[in-house]
């Protein structure tokens, strides 16, 4: 025990403070991707064939429809390919990256990844997803407060650990107010992270039915939110079931510690960055 003491004596304060630097990261770490379209070489798919859970989508751009006028002629320079990357279903892997003999993605450091909607983590661009707070009355509801009640729903664990660390003295997400309870009858939401194997597609559906509403459902991962490396699987895994809607998406393959703890407090106000 006393080295132990002595240990943590040692190493000083450890606690990310915020906002964030990018000295909190480590090297390899990828964060959010930004798309340059202009970069597009007219019918390159290098990208769109090197990933592996189909996150990239080409879209050609529409044909010019103003006639030419005197002062405005028509552009003899075709637009730009559309480059859609999909956030939910990006494992960050670097195989785009890797394969875009132009340069048009690359990842940034930037580890504000998670959105409200499903539609907000399709990106064209280098802009941020939009996170809204949740309404006055929730908020006023939840004070400085927030329970949840995690559901492993057939992860690899990836996910898993990165939301135990949330506990630990380096994130220390209790200081916020947030922190994980053994039941839902105790909590202010669920936490689902896995592909929802056909397995835990029933106690999933209790789970949330146990919580008391008003409820929030967060959903951790790209196999949460879109099944991932497993959303060609036709048989072990469904997905969130309907009934259940989601309130925050939190993409990754797994998320940083930093990327849930982002998305959480902006989700109730709390982190204007």
């Amino acid at each position: 025990m006393l080295d132990i003491l002595q240990a943590r004596w040692r190493q000083g304060f450890r606690t990310v403070l915020l906002p964030v630097t990018q000295d909190a990261f480590p090297d390899r770490f990828r964060g959010r991707p930004i798309i340059d379209s202009t970069k597009c070489v007219d019918g390159c798919r290098a990208c769109v064939d090197a990933c592996p859970t189909g996150a990239i989508t080409i879209t050609a751009p529409a044909p010019a429809t103003a006639p030419a006028t005197a002062t405005a002629p028509v552009s003899t320079s075709a637009p730009a390919n559309r480059v859609t990357l999909d956030l939910g279903k990006c494992i960050f892997c670097p195989a785009c990256v890797e394969a875009c003999p132009t340069g048009a993605i690359t990842y940034t450091r930037d580890h504000r990844l998670a959105a409200r909607t499903r539609d907000d983590l399709r990106i064209t661009n280098a802009e941020a997803p939009k996170i809204a707070a949740l309404d006055a009355a929730m908020r006023k509801l939840l004070g400085r407060a927030l329970r949840l009640r995690q559901v492993s729903a057939g992860g690899c664990n990836g996910c898993e650990a990165e939301l135990v660390a949330l506990g630990n003295v380096v994130f220390d997400m209790s200081r916020f107010g947030i922190q994980f309870v053994a039941s839902p009858r105790h909590a202010d939401g669920i936490v689902i992270t896995g592909p929802v194997t056909h397995n835990m597609r029933q106690a999933l559906i209790e789970t949330y039915e146990a919580t008391p509403a008003p409820r929030i459902v967060i959903a951790v991962g790209a196999c949460a939110i879109s099944q991932g490396a497993f959303a060609s699987e036709s048989g072990p895994v469904s997905g969130i079931p309907p009934e259940i809607p989601v309130d925050l998406f939190i993409p990754g393959c797994p998320p940083h510690p930093l990327t849930v703890l982002d998305g959480l407090l902006r989700m109730l106000g709390r982190n204007e960055s």
